[in-house]
C-alpha cells in the first residue's frame, strides 16, 4: 500500500474544549498530509466547532462537557465507524507536531506494532519547565509501577495505533487519567508498543489553556483513585 493510500485509511481525533483561538491553524496544518479529521467539541462555550467545521474536518459535538477521555472515545468510535485503518489521537492547542504523526505512522506500518506513542522525553519538550517534568517523570512511573509497562512518556496526547487496537481498547476515565488508562490497557492485552521521539511545543498559550501545573496534580490523583478501586 502507497503512503498515499495509507493516509486516506487514517483518522486523527482531535478532542477541544474553548478552542477557537488557534483549532482552524491547528487543522490546516494537519489536513495537509492527513486528509480526514474528527473533531469532538467537548462543550465549548465559543465558536471551536465551527472553526473546526471552516477547516475541512468533520465535528462532533458533546453538549456538555464530559472530559477529553470521553471526548477522545467519540471520536474513536466515529472513525472506527467510518472504517478507518489506522487512529491517531492529537491536541488542539498547537503543542504537537504534524510530521511527528506522519512518521509514527510509518513506524506502525513498517514494524508491524498495535500502536505507537510519542514521547517528549526521547524528543524535545520545548518551553516546558523544570518543575512541570518533575511532575509529569512522577506520573510516569506511577503509571509504569501500576501497569507493568515501562515507558518514558505515559500522558503524551500523540499516539497512532491499528483499527484492531482501537476496537479492544475503551477508555472509561472522562478526565486527564485517561492517558494512564490507555498504558493500562496496552499491558492487559500484550500489545506491540514502540515510543517514538516526538517535539511538543509549550506555547504561552498552551501553557495557560491547558497545561497548567494543576493538571497534572489531577492527573496523579486520578491514577491513584483508579489504583485504589482496581
Amino acid at each position: 500500500m502507497t503512503v498515499t493510500a495509507v493516509l486516506e485509511h487514517a483518522w486523527v481525533v482531535v478532542p477541544a474544549l474553548n478552542e477557537a483561538l488557534v483549532i482552524r491553524r491547528s487543522i490546516d496544518e494537519l489536513r495537509k498530509v492527513f486528509p480526514r479529521v474528527v473533531v469532538v467539541d467537548d462543550g465549548s462555550e465559543d465558536a471551536t466547532g465551527e472553526e473546526a467545521l471552516a477547516a475541512g474536518a468533520v465535528v462532533i459535538r458533546h453538549p456538555l462537557n464530559l472530559g477529553q477521555g470521553a471526548a477522545i472515545q467519540t471520536g474513536i468510535d466515529f472513525a472506527l465507524s467510518r472504517g478507518a485503518a489506522y487512529i491517531a489521537t492529537f491536541d488542539a492547542d498547537g503543542q504537537h507536531s504534524v510530521e511527528d504523526l506522519r512518521l509514527m505512522l510509518e513506524v506502525l506500518c513498517k514494524d508491524q506494532l498495535d500502536i505507537v506513542l510519542g514521547s517528549r522525553f526521547l524528543g524535545r519538550a520545548e518551553g516546558m519547565t523544570r518543575s512541570r517534568s518533575a511532575l509529569i517523570r512522577i506520573g510516569v512511573f506511577f503509571t509504569n509501577l501500576t501497569t507493568g509497562v515501562s515507558l518514558t512518556d505515559a500522558h503524551n496526547g500523540l499516539r497512532m495505533m491499528t483499527r484492531s487496537t482501537a476496537k479492544r481498547l475503551r477508555i472509561c476515565q472522562d478526565r486527564m487519567a485517561h492517558a494512564s488508562e490507555f498504558i493500562a490497557q496496552i499491558g492487559r492485552l500484550d500489545l506491540k508498543v514502540k515510543e517514538v521521539p516526538v517535539t511538543i511545543t509549550y506555547s504561552a498559550y498552551s501553557v495557560a489553556k491547558g497545561q497548567k501545573m494543576t493538571n497534572s496534580f489531577r492527573i496523579v490523583l486520578d491514577l491513584f483513585v483508579g489504583w485504589l478501586l482496581r
